[in-house]
């Protein structure tokens, strides 16, 4: 048997993915276009009930607030990958979706074009989140109790069209990514047009990671799985605390 071309096939993928990006590009008026632009990004990441996305169906993808259980909110989040399993929670109020804290993998601002502004925001919006507190409880299995869970550090990006830099990823995204604090720090930033980039943090700062030019969607989706296999499963939320406002006094 032949071997198959890696590289190419994951090409055919990015193309078709792509193609869902790019028709948000027929809608002329601004809120219209940036509603179709965060489905269409949806479109890519939920691969639940056949939709065709990239990510396993252990995964959910959902624009909402976060919410924990002191009731703190994060801002209004573009797009989440939360849990679809362990922790199925959902309050709804009119059109807004409230997510459980504890059930947040990472979080994405969606915007048009990539620049030092987007960037320092979409730090921002990850920093609401990250600010949040996350109960975790022991867990019960036929063999006996796991220990309460430590929460992972919840992933963060930007996702665009294009870049509004040239060089796409040089001095400018550098300088931008310094300048985001600690808890906004963004581990992913995509351009359809212009590639993609990851970001590891240590000690003595960050190491940034670039694509090709012309495979930024594929080389950002398997490096979120990547770090989403090594995150493993969200903590076990303590619905007691979410449910002291029911106690009577």
């Amino acid at each position: 048997m032949a071997d198959i071309d890696l590289h190419r096939l994951l090409m055919h993928k990015q193309t078709v993915l792509s193609a869902r990006l790019h028709s948000a590009e027929g809608f002329q008026h601004p809120v219209a276009k940036g509603d179709v632009s965060e489905l269409n990004w949806e479109a890519v990441l939920d691969g639940r009930h056949g939709r065709g996305g990239f990510l396993p169906s252990r995964y959910a993808v959902s624009g909402a607030f976060i919410i924990d259980a002191d009731g703190h909110t994060s801002e209004q989040i573009d797009l989440v990958v939360h849990d679809a399993h362990f922790c199925p929670l959902f309050f709804e109020e009119g059109d807004n979706r409230y997510i459980p804290a504890e059930s947040v993998y990472a979080v994405f601002e969606i915007k048009p074009k990539m620049n030092k502004t987007n960037l320092l925001y979409a730090g921002e919006k990850a920093a609401s989140v990250r600010r949040l507190r996350r109960t975790s409880v022991p867990i019960v299995h036929a063999g006996g109790t796991f220990e309460p869970r430590k929460p992972f550090k919840i992933l963060a990006g930007i996702l665009t069209t294009s870049s509004g830099w040239t060089p796409s990823f040089g001095e400018p995204l550098e300088d931008g990514l310094k300048e985001i604090e600690e808890l906004g720090q963004l581990d992913f930033g995509v351009t359809a047009e212009h590639g993609a980039f990851e970001v590891s943090y240590g000690d003595d700062g960050f190491d940034l990671t670039v694509s090709e030019a012309e495979a930024g969607l594929m080389f950002f989706l398997t490096r979120l799985y990547t770090r989403l296999q090594n995150l493993g499963t969200v903590t076990a939320i303590d619905l007691s605390e979410y449910g002291r406002p029911l106690e009577a006094d």
